[in-house]
């Protein structure tokens, strides 16, 4: 019932035609206040990124920019916002990881194909992390344990269907290891439950274990990334560590398909220029959110390869609609 009501809403918000007239002139372009749909809640990491990125992209632009929270089924009203709205250059979306991890499960009509992306803005690694007192230290001593004791590794995420759950699912799968998944409201209790000795391990991102991590009660045994994170530059990567996985929660900008060429040009070169400067920088690094930027091009292919990983793991996982 709750798919076929999220379907039908979605639906209904693709009905309607555009007039040619409210297409903008390219060489006038921005001539009114642009708006950004983000498909989270106001006060959400999402959301004060993509505010951050506004203002400075409001001082190439010589317009406002509007941004409007667009929530609901959990990131899939906004995502089709984006989608349906008319492509003239005045409604760009931040697009986020579950653009990729509602499709599989049935729950969209539409995947990152329906869109134009524009650029990536952030990624968060997913990080293998456990107690400091843990029989491991490298992610092969983990799987070395995990395979001797079959099913005794229990690893917490933030939801089943969530970007961690998938994460855990992605490095059992990749590793060969039997391990327990266990469902937490979200990230934090779930570190919370880890460092009480309740789960053996979370694969959830840095930023949500560096506290406990400097202070020596958890230890970092790998990241699933292309490089080490800067804080913790002992820590090597899986692929380091002869696992090829990267995984990502992420964020970026798109577009509704057909907005002309030159329009997005302009867009993009804003948001660019926004992304370069000092004080939006300065803002990622207080909130401690992971800058990563990839151009239209870099950001399609990012979006096909993160799509197809996302949905063997949900299928290995028995999340994706049959």
């Amino acid at each position: 019932m709750k798919r076929r009501v999220l379907l039908s809403a979605i639906a209904a918000g693709v009905l309607g035609s555009v007039s040619a007239g409210s297409f903008a002139q390219s060489s006038e372009f921005p001539r009114k206040s642009i708006t950004v749909i983000c498909p989270w809640t106001a006060g959400g990491g999402t959301d004060v990124l993509l505010r951050a990125l506004a203002r400075e992209a409001e001082k190439h632009l010589g317009q406002s920019i509007n941004v409007v929270n667009q929530t609901g089924g959990a990131g899939a009203i906004g995502h089709n916002a984006i989608r349906a709205a008319v492509p003239d250059g005045y409604t760009v979306g931040m697009i986020t990881f579950e653009l990729n991890s509602l499709p599989p499960q049935g729950l969209v009509p539409f995947t990152y194909k329906d869109f134009d992306p524009l650029m990536r803005i952030n990624v968060d690694p997913a990080a293998l992390t456990v107690k400091k007192d843990a029989p491991y230290n490298t992610l092969k001593e983990f799987v070395e344990y995990a395979k001797s004791h079959p099913g005794e590794i229990t690893i917490g995420n933030s939801a089943p269907g969530s970007v961690w759950h998938i994460a855990a699912g992605l490095m059992a799968e990749k590793t060969g290891v039997q391990v327990k998944h266990v469902p937490f409201d979200g990230a934090q209790p779930a570190v919370t439950a880890l460092l009480g000795g309740h789960i053996k391990a979370v694969a959830v991102s840095v930023p949500e274990v560096r506290a406990q991590a400097q202070a020596g009660n958890l230890k970092i045994l790998g990241v699933m990334d292309t490089q080490r994170d800067e804080l913790f530059p002992a820590v090597p990567t899986f692929k380091e560590q002869g696992v090829d996985v990267e995984f990502y929660t992420w964020r970026g900008l798109a577009l509704p398909k057909g907005v002309p060429a030159d329009i997005k040009l302009k867009l993009a070169d804003a948001f660019k220029k926004a992304f370069d400067s000092r004080e939006f920088k300065e803002f990622a690094a207080k909130a401690s959110l992971n800058l990563s930027f990839q151009n239209a091009a870099d950001f399609n292919k990012f979006l096909d390869q993160n799509f197809k990983d996302v949905d063997a793991v949900m299928k290995s996982l028995g999340l994706a609609k049959k």
